[in-house]
């Protein structure tokens, strides 16, 4: 389930419809709310959502953690039905306690200086050391440089922020490809996870519909 509106503007992101109103990423496309956000009761959401028959619902963005309060029952609902929860956040907001008693996992992607937000925009050491502290958390980074590696050892040295998985920035196969090629054997030296971008490799920069 993919949420609307973030607090941060990647200037790479890949679903900008989310939040970016104004043009203001790499795209430079302005997309308009009434044609992106469909609001929803949590009722209707959940049985949508049931309705798969999954066995895990990842709740994306935007930035999910924005709107935690409003995605509580939701949340409930489908774990009082079964259904693991993950909830995919950019780690500048700290998760209320009584949504991590829901047993919810989270992936946090924290976002590196070629994002082009200013640091204390998207690192919040209070924030990612919360998320830490929840078991089955996991941190993803995007990655295109072995210095960006260097910039998320500060990051995990700093706030705590693992078991790190690195993730190649692109939104085409072929980038996919290059960035993943090129970080390979850093990672691997360093101890970390690498996971390549799925959805790219299979659509590319195919939008669902």
């Amino acid at each position: 389930m993919r949420l609307g509106g973030c607090n941060l503007s990647c200037r790479w992101c890949d679903t900008p419809y989310t939040w970016d109103w104004s043009g203001i990423g790499d795209s430079g496309v302005a997309y308009a709310p009434k044609d992106e956000l469909h609001p929803m009761p949590w009722r209707e959401a959940l049985d949508r959502l049931l309705a798969y028959e999954v066995g895990l619902v990842v709740i994306s963005g935007g930035e999910p953690l924005s709107q935690q309060k409003r995605l509580l029952p939701l949340v409930r609902g489908l774990r009082a039905r079964g259904s693991d929860v993950e909830i995919e956040t950019n780690g500048t907001i700290a998760p209320a306690a009584d949504l991590v008693a829901c047993g919810v996992r989270f992936n946090v992607s924290p976002k590196l200086s070629h994002s082009g937000d200013p640091e204390n925009r998207r690192i919040v050491p209070e924030a990612l050391r919360a998320l830490a502290a929840v078991p089955g958390t996991a941190f993803k980074y995007v990655c295109r440089s072995e210095a960006d590696l260097d910039e998320v050892a500060s990051i995990v040295d700093r706030c705590g922020a693992r078991p790190v998985w690195i993730m190649p920035e692109g939104q085409t196969s072929a980038d996919n490809q290059r960035h993943l090629a090129m970080l390979g054997d850093h990672v691997v030296a360093r101890g970390w996870n690498l996971t390549t971008r799925l959805h790219v490799a299979v659509w590319g920069d195919r939008r669902a519909i």
